[in-house]
């Protein structure tokens, strides 16, 4: 006598993680870019000569 033991599928509980662990890398990465050009963005409010993009 032979007693199977179904195991569960954890399928769906991967693909949530691994959509959720790329939901949190582009929030980190575009929190991280945010501040990256505040800088040239208070040069080119000070002095727009400063800018590439002439208007």
């Amino acid at each position: 006598m032979s007693i199977e033991v179904q195991e569960k599928d954890n399928f769906w509980l991967w693909v949530g993680g691994a959509v959720l662990a790329v939901i949190v890398t582009v929030v980190v990465i575009k929190s991280s870019e945010h501040d990256k050009y505040e800088t040239s963005a208070r040069a080119i409010a000070e002095d727009p000569a400063n800018s590439a993009y002439k208007k």
